[in-house]
């Protein structure tokens, strides 16, 4: 696979990820709304206006600390499921105290919400799993020399041309 290629793989893995997550972001935190019975049916283009800006904003935040994940796994060939999924949740996890205020004077996040950094953890997660399952799985696949194509097996003695 050449370098080129993989850049197209990464880029529609990392958009895959990215719209995961932003679908559960917006799932999880629409689902009190979801979940009250007298709220009737949802409105099915507002839903996907909400999805497109989830997809959006997760898009904008986590390029940075996603590319440098996949940097790193790329350059040392890492293709562990386990190694994408604690790398999304960190991703995550960094996603979320970059949207927390962080007060200089007592040298903590101010106002954390749980419900809110398990949301974000756990949207990370699923997409580092879905980010390993479009483009980790053959991380630093472009560096690798490309193999001659094997012989084939040769014929049965039955079938080879008798000669004169």
């Amino acid at each position: 696979m050449t370098l080129l290629g993989r850049l197209f793989v990464v880029f529609v893995g990392f958009l895959a990820a990215c719209l995961v997550a932003g679908m559960i972001i917006v799932g999880a935190l629409l689902f009190p709304e979801f979940s009250e019975l007298g709220a009737g049916p949802v409105d099915q283009g507002a839903f996907d206006i909400l999805l497109g800006f989830g997809f959006v904003f997760v898009s904008g935040f986590a390029l940075v600390p996603a590319m440098i994940i996949v940097a790193i796994t790329e350059a040392f060939y890492v293709r562990s499921v386990l190694a994408y999924a604690v790398g999304g949740g960190v991703v995550g996890l960094l996603f979320y105290f970059g949207l927390v205020p962080f007060d200089t004077e007592t040298m903590r996040f101010e106002g954390i919400v749980r419900r809110h950094l398990e949301i974000m953890t756990g949207a990370g997660i699923a997409a580092g799993l879905v980010y390993w399952l479009v483009a980790g799985r053959t991380a630093g696949a472009w560096r690798q020399p490309r193999s001659a194509p094997t012989p084939p097996p040769p014929l049965p003695s039955a079938s080879r041309p008798e000669q004169k």
